[in-house]
């Protein structure tokens, strides 16, 4: 059954235009996540199908009797009501019937009201719904339903209208970064409820994990022409390897034949026959096929690192509350070189707080956090960049300077370094109030790293970044010899990027966990649930209980660690030696290969000797 249907649409702002020529349609039951990259109009494309925008040309249609929900980045509530009015405000008619029934429960003594309200809930069926709305809003922290939308958060506002679309029940649910200000366990609750629920859905979102798991057919916008490939994201990435390598073939060929047409028509006399005349025509075409190239361009990530001196960062016996809410109690911890810290925990556990008191932009209630001389912070924080009126793309950059220096003393100049970060000459000299979000957040990124940073603290960086900037991202911080702390509800990028995770459990309670994301839920998944529900007041994972220990607390960070880091070097060892069964590798390849392999033995080796170091102390 088809839902909806996009034909030719087209989207033009003064000379740029966004995209042109857009069909596809949506079918019941389908779970689609259109991908592009930043700045080809994803969002606009969202908004014109939920009817917020107006393509230039094409049409967009909708199936008669169906109802849509459309969840944008930026919802617009009446600042005045509350959370549950908020609710209630919609066109549902079962939250009707349920507003109508609280009303009556307020004015007991008309009875006939009262009786009138009783019947309809019974006829709609309405009881299970309301314990369904208020298991959405306490699921998405938004409890109190009594609250005034003008004192929610920017998160909460977009919790809220997540709330409202998914309460609605659509037959079409449209979603503009769904996981947006959603914590991990919510987005966990929001997979397992589409994947309960049925729901025609169409979104865009960054998450990969979510789109491997909700996702049954993904739609790419790619150099201006739509891919549709129907399956999840793992079969997306391969079908799409697989089309730009037989794009690259065919290519290849193209020119080939080019050469040889063009040899042709520079040896033909000016008399042509019939026959002739149509292998110009040919001509043509292939010199169009032949010349055609992919802007597969990609973000160039580089730094002048300063030197990071031995102490780097410590934390004495830190405490921080606000009135009867505990963030941090006696909280001691030492930050050592290379290391890479995830930091995963419900909303209002303290992470953002720990951050800022972290950099020293607040201040804790007691003890001491001691920062090394060396130290030079880059933080990329949630707020992301300050735009000021009017100001261009290319004057942010150039407050830091005409040029920047780079690597071994060389230097480049503010039009290059953004060149490298996708922003072409024509784009630099574009208001930064126009440009995109995930653009925006690309040129904050730039300023980030443009001050050259030796400890980056990311708060959430992967919001609003396409695809293909992130795994540039990625494969940068893998690279980064400085220390690093993510704060994300990305998964996918947490388990790239981290090497072990403090978990914020509340009430002060930090545990570290020695693996990413990922291995953090399969040990969360295998505790007994007596155990899960009591975890906090054990001593293996509580910053409290680490007196009892015969080895120092980085001490037993450091077990954990080389426990973990093994594992993945007995995977990297059984890889390495794999690659020897390639019948076809020549004896310089086979050489190379040696020496990685044997180096993965030595660091193996290195580790085992350590690891049996510290064991021994707790043996005696």
């Amino acid at each position: 059954m088809n839902y909806l249907t996009v034909e030719n649409i087209s989207k033009s702002y003064g000379e740029l235009t966004l995209f042109q020529d857009i069909s596809f349609s949506v079918h019941k039951d389908q779970k689609i996540a259109f991908v592009a990259k930043n700045g080809t109009g994803k969002t606009s494309i969202l908004r014109i199908i939920s009817g917020e925008d107006t393509p230039d040309s094409g049409l967009v249609t909708y199936r008669k009797d169906i109802t849509v929900s459309f969840l944008s980045q930026d919802p617009k509530f009446n600042p005045a009501l509350t959370v549950e009015e908020t609710i209630f405000a919609s066109d549902n008619d079962i939250l009707k019937v349920i507003g109508n029934y609280e009303k009556a429960l307020e004015n007991p003594e008309d009875s006939d009201a009262y009786q009138k309200a009783f019947e309809q809930m019974e006829i709609h069926q309405a009881w299970d719904f309301e314990t369904q709305y208020k298991q959405i809003l306490f699921k998405l922290k938004l409890d109190n339903l009594n609250q005034k939308v003008s004192t929610l958060s920017g998160g909460q506002k977009k919790r809220l209208a997540l709330a409202n679309a998914l309460i609605n029940k659509p037959d079409l649910l449209i979603l503009d970064e769904p996981t947006n200000h959603l914590d991990l366990e919510m987005i966990e609750w929001l997979e397992a409820f589409f994947a309960k629920e049925n729901i025609t859905l169409f979104m865009v979102t960054h998450d990969r994990y979510f789109l491997e798991r909700v996702c049954n057919e993904i739609i790419e916008l790619d150099e201006g022409q739509l891919y549709s490939y129907k399956g999840n994201y793992s079969y997306y990435l391969e079908k799409r390897e697989a089309r730009i390598e037989q794009f690259e073939t065919e290519t290849g060929k193209a020119k080939q034949l080019f050469k040889k047409e063009l040899d042709w028509m520079r040896r033909q006399p000016k008399a042509r026959t019939t026959k002739s005349k149509s292998r110009i025509d040919d001509f043509k075409d292939i010199k169009h096929r032949a010349h055609q190239r992919r802007k597969d361009h990609v973000v160039q990530l580089e730094l002048n690192m300063e030197r990071l001196g031995s102490k780097i960062l410590e934390f004495h016996k830190v405490s921080k509350a606000f009135k009867d809410k505990i963030i941090l109690d006696k909280f001691d911890y030492t930050f050592q070189k290379s290391e890479r810290v995830g930091i995963i925990g419900k909303n209002g556990t303290g992470k953002t707080s720990f951050l800022n008191i972290l950099t020293q932009t607040a201040q804790p209630d007691a003890g001491k956090v001691v920062l090394g001389e060396t130290v030079k912070f880059g933080y990329y924080t949630q707020n992301g960049i300050n735009i000021k009126p009017e100001q261009k793309v290319i004057d942010v950059i150039r407050e830091f300077g005409d040029f920047i220096p780079l690597k071994k003393g060389r230097q480049i100049s503010a039009q290059q370094l953004l060149e490298r970060f996708l922003f072409s000459r024509k784009k630099q000299y574009d208001f930064v109030e126009k440009l995109s979000g995930g653009e925006r957040k690309r040129l904050y990124l730039c300023t980030v790293l443009i001050q050259n940073p030796n400890f980056l603290i990311l708060d959430e960086p992967t919001n609003d970044l396409d695809i293909v900037t992130l795994n540039v991202l990625e494969s940068f911080l893998m690279d980064f010899p400085g220390c690093i702390i993510v704060v994300s509800h990305d998964r996918y990028f947490m388990d790239k990027v981290v090497d072990h995770l403090l978990v914020f459990k509340g009430d002060g309670v930090i545990e570290d966990f020695p693996g990413n994301y990922t291995d953090y839920r399969i040990y969360e998944d295998s505790l007994p649930a007596e155990s899960a529900a009591t975890e906090d007041k054990k001593d293996k994972k509580s910053w409290k209980q680490n007196e009892a220990s015969k080895l120092s607390f980085n001490e037993e960070k450091e077990l954990k660690n080389i426990e973990s880091k093994l594992n993945s070097l007995a995977f990297d060892k059984k890889e390495m030696e794999a690659k020897f069964n390639n019948p076809d590798l020549t004896q310089d390849e086979i050489n190379a290969l040696s020496l990685k392999l044997q180096d993965i033995i030595d660091t193996i080796e290195s580790k085992e000797e350590r690891w049996f170091e510290l064991s021994s102390k707790l043996e005696d």
